[in-house]
């Protein structure tokens, strides 16, 4: 890939507490890259995320971890922006930082899954987002959208079939991605630290190095 041509594809910011980086964040990812022919996925740690509790790990073990698990491939990186920034982990506040670097005319998308669209209208000036970026939602099979409320309005008035075109504006549409992630919780791998059974292939060698070096979730 040139750098001429990966200037001009879209960066992806995937966000989450990664608590810890698993495959299956993984895994998503990089199939978005390469389905999306995107530049690059930024995962994003969040230090302190608004919608729910703080995460078992601190954000400085998470992002090292993070960073672990994407070392050496290329289209997946860690941007630790919201590790710099006090109070909580507002994606707006990264959407726009991120905006102010890559300038105006390149694409950028933003990605969620199906639970965070049911609560979109709760995020912190959630009615700026699509000012900023493009939203990518993965859909499992078989998940309803809400059909009425904010939520729902918001996805009928934005969605755009066409989900490999992203490159094409730099912003202000949902595209709608299905497929079956891998089925692995980051919940289910700390309940299995604590249990002592093994979390092997779950997770990078690297980042289960670390978890037991630095007895994170016992």
């Amino acid at each position: 890939m040139t750098d001429a041509v990966t200037d001009l594809e879209p960066i992806a910011v995937f966000g989450g507490t990664f608590d810890p980086i698993h495959n299956g964040h993984l895994r998503s990812a990089l199939e978005l890259a390469e389905r999306l022919q995107l530049a690059e996925v930024r995962m994003m740690p969040s230090a302190t995320p608004p919608h729910r509790g703080m995460p078992a790990a601190s954000p400085e073990r998470r992002a090292a971890m993070l960073e672990l698990a994407v070392a050496g491939e290329p289209l997946l990186c860690c941007d630790r922006r919201e590790l710099c920034r006090d109070g909580p982990s507002y994606t707006v506040d990264s959407l726009i930082e991120l905006r102010s670097e890559l300038g105006q005319a390149r694409s950028i998308c933003l990605v969620m899954g199906c639970d965070a669209v049911l609560g979109i209208n709760q995020w912190h000036r959630w009615d700026e987002i699509l000012d900023l970026t493009h939203v990518v939602v993965i859909a499992r099979p078989g998940w309803q959208f809400p059909q009425e409320g904010d939520a729902a309005r918001w996805l009928k008035e934005n969605t755009v079939e066409d989900a490999t075109s992203l490159g094409a504006s730099p912003a202000g549409s949902v595209r709608v991605v299905e497929w079956r992630p891998l089925p692995i919780s980051a919940t289910e791998i700390r309940e299995m630290r604590r249990a002592g059974l093994s979390m092997r292939f779950l997770l990078p060698e690297p980042v289960l190095d670390y978890i037991v070096k630095h007895n994170l979730y016992e």
